[in-house]
Parts: C-alpha cells; sequence; structure tokens
C-alpha cells in the first residue's frame, strides 16, 4: 500500500505544498463515491451529517463544527436542546466514522482520496495517496552479495506482513463501535421494543369521591413520572430513533403483563420503583435488595454476600449523600425468553448515571476496553457508581464487570 498524506482543511494546511493537497473538486467527487456506497446510500441521517461537515470545511467554515451546531444544522433541533439528554450527534458522528473504515477497508477504494473524520472531532481531514519513493542506489555503491539480498528481502517482507496484520486487527476491532456492540442484541431483533418505567408511589389515582371515581383534575395530578426515569427515557429512544428502529412502546412497567413481555426486547428504568426489574434480575449475580429493618436498600453479589459496601438510604439527607450506585443488566431472560436491559439507579442520581453509560459511546468504550472478546454476544452486568456535588449527578464510573 503506498503512503498517505494528512491534509486538514485548516489554516495549518495552507503551508502544504499545493501538490500535497487534493483539490476541492477532488474531495467533492470522493464524497460523492462514498456516498453512493451501499454504506450509505439507505441510511437516513448519516450521509447529511458527513455532507455537511465536508462541505462546511471545504469552504472555510469547520471552526463552527461543534456538537450544538451540527445538531440543529443537520437534524434540526432547537437551538437550546441538551446534548446530553439528545446525543444524536456523538452516536451518529461514531457510525459515520465506523462507515467510512469499512469503505476505506476494501482495496478497491485504495487509491482514492481519502475522508476521514477522526475521534474527538468533527472537522474531517482530507489525505491524499502517493506513490512510495523509489531508493535508487547510488552509483558507487558495492552490490550487495545474493544471500545478503536475500536476507535483507526476507526482513522486509516479514516487516511488512507484521504491519498488515497489527492494521488489520485494527480495522476489525474497530468495525463496530461499542453502541452498537451493546445494543446490537436489542436492535438486531425484528420484533417490537418494549420499554418501562418505574411508577411513582403517588401515581395512584385518589378519588375525593370513591362512588363517582376521580374528576380529571385528580388523574392529572397522579400522573407522576421521576426526573430521572423521563431523562433516561429520552436517551435511550433518542439512540433507538437515531439507529431507525421504531419507536419503542413505552408504558409504566406496571402496565406490562408477562404475555406483553414475551413479545420482544424489553427495556427496563428504574430499580426499587419497577416491579419488573426487581422481579427480572431476581436469578442474576448482581441485584437489587431491601433490608426492611433497617430501610436500606444495597446491591447484592451473589458471588460475595457478605459484601454491602453499596447502599442506599431512602431517609438521610440528600444533602449528605455523596455516592449513588446502580447496575445495567443486558441478558437473555429465561422466563420471557427475550433480550432485557436494566438501566436502573438505587436513587435517581444512580438511574441518571446508567443512562448515561448506555448511551455515550465514550462510557460503553471503556466497557469494550475491558470486556473479553465477543461481548457483544454474552449477557453482561455492569456495576456502577457516581458521585453527588451539591445536587449533580457525576459522570459514571465501572466499579464491576460480569460476563456469562
Amino acid at each position: 500500500m503506498g503512503s498517505t498524506t494528512i491534509v486538514r482543511s485548516e489554516t495549518s494546511a495552507l503551508g502544504l505544498d499545493e501538490q500535497q493537497r487534493p483539490h476541492p473538486e477532488a474531495v467533492r467527487a470522493q464524497l460523492a463515491r462514498i456516498l453512493a456506497s451501499s454504506l450509505f446510500n439507505h441510511s437516513k441521517h448519516y450521509p447529511g451529517l458527513l455532507r455537511y461537515v465536508v462541505i462546511e470545511t471545504l469552504e472555510g467554515r469547520g471552526g463552527h463544527l461543534k456538537e450544538r451546531a451540527l445538531g440543529v444544522a443537520v437534524f434540526g433541533r432547537d437551538p437550546n436542546y441538551d446534548t446530553n439528554a439528545d446525543p444524536v450527534v456523538r452516536s451518529s458522528a461514531c457510525e459515520v466514522r465506523k462507515r467510512i473504515a469499512q469503505y476505506y477497508h476494501d482495496p478497491e477504494h485504495e487509491g482514492e482520496v481519502r475522508i476521514d473524520l477522526s475521534a474527538g472531532t468533527y472537522v474531517p481531514e482530507f489525505r491524499v495517496p502517493q506513490r512510495p519513493n523509489a531508493v535508487e542506489a547510488p552509483a558507487s555503491a558495492e552490490v550487495a552479495p545474493p544471500q545478503a539480498r536475500s536476507r535483507n528481502w526476507t526482513r522486509l517482507v516479514i516487516a511488512v506482513a507484521a504491519l498488515t496484520l497489527v492494521g488489520t486487527a485494527t480495522e476489525l476491532r474497530t468495525s463496530q463501535s461499542a453502541v452498537e456492540k451493546f445494543w446490537s442484541p436489542v436492535w438486531g431483533s425484528s420484533e417490537a421494543i418494549m420499554m418501562g418505567l418505574g411508577t411513582s408511589r403517588d401515581a395512584v389515582v385518589k378519588a375525593a369521591d370513591p362512588a363517582k371515581g376521580p374528576t380529571f383534575l385528580e388523574v392529572m395530578r397522579s400522573d407522576h413520572l421521576a426526573f430521572s426515569d423521563a431523562l433516561t427515557m429520552a436517551r435511550l429512544t433518542g439512540v433507538l430513533r437515531e439507529n431507525r428502529k421504531r419507536a419503542p412502546d413505552i408504558r409504566r412497567a406496571n402496565a406490562f403483563t408477562l404475555t406483553d413481555l414475551r413479545k420482544g426486547p424489553l427495556i427496563l428504568v428504574g430499580a426499587y420503583n419497577n416491579t419488573w426489574t426487581m422481579r427480572l434480575e431476581g436469578p442474576l449475580r448482581y441485584t437489587f435488595k431491601w433490608h426492611a429493618q433497617e430501610q436500606v436498600g444495597f446491591i447484592q453479589d451473589r458471588n460475595n454476600p457478605s459484601k454491602a459496601d453499596w447502599r442506599y438510604d431512602p431517609n438521610a439527607l440528600y444533602s449528605t449523600i455523596a455516592q449513588d450506585y446502580a447496575i445495567v443488566s443486558r441478558y437473555t431472560d429465561s422466563l420471557t425468553e427475550k433480550i432485557v436491559v436494566v438501566v436502573a439507579g438505587m436513587g435517581r442520581d444512580g438511574t441518571i448515571a446508567a443512562g448515561e453509560f448506555v448511551t455515550d459511546p465514550r462510557y460503553l468504550e471503556n466497557l469494550d476496553s475491558r470486556a473479553p472478546r465477543g461481548w457483544e454476544h454474552k449477557n453482561l452486568q455492569v456495576v456502577l457508581a457516581t458521585d453527588v456535588v451539591n445536587g449533580t449527578t457525576g459522570p459514571p464510573r465501572i466499579l464491576a464487570t460480569y460476563f456469562w
């Protein structure tokens, strides 16, 4: 393979030799080829993102390619939308990077102008393929003996083969994003996806006159949903929507019957306020438990039942809470015989952190880096912790993992 020269369409690239930079029309032609490929021409959102960042960069406006600006310009979001609750740009850019890598992995595209979107930026780089420079021996140089030439050639072949294997291994590892690895068992199903949310204690309708039934106002007043569950629901539906999946069937968990749960993959949000979370996670290694005598909750490890460090005291002053804990599970449930994903915290901050963990590529890439090979096809549980500072939820961090 020939070497490549990285060319940035930024001010810093202006000092490069003119022959080293691809002509803008060459980049536009290459963009058209990529978008016409099978990796992009059947997609609804990804071509628009790639086209926008390339054209804006070619026209000298790469400096404004930030997450919020892309959310507004490409995906039609409100200028004040919450990028944490709706990671559409991050998840789409991750998918675009993966598809670009797949496109150039094909030897037929080896000699084409390269358009790359590096991780951590939304400003593309343009690469110009170059022929390797031929190295001519000086006229006065002595000709090496046949045996020496043979040894040198063997070393060169071995070195090239090693570099090729390393490149291939790297390409294969990045061929599927961590977000896809986590969610592919859910997305891969042709069945309807269900989402069950925790039920607030105040959600029970209380009628002033039981004989007549509740009034419209009484029903409205009882229609509560925890903010942490609502935020997590928004993040989850955003990920599902951007991966061209049908909208999930969203209900309060107690509105689902066992018959319902046998129809397709299930996503459960919340722990102690979600009856199906408490029931279905019962046989797993990490489970939510409640100590009736002490009136505290805790996460139990069946392999180490005496451990009780991950605790939750609902009666403690919120100002004294420094940490919250959560469990993220993805497994085939023996009762429903369907994939179940649990995103649940012991308290509100744990649920918020768990929702962020399963929708943000950064955190799932961290899981990917420590998971066993082929983990996308395994059942898994992750125990998370998050710091709580002045009522603000910190980033999730992994305390324990289990794959089977």
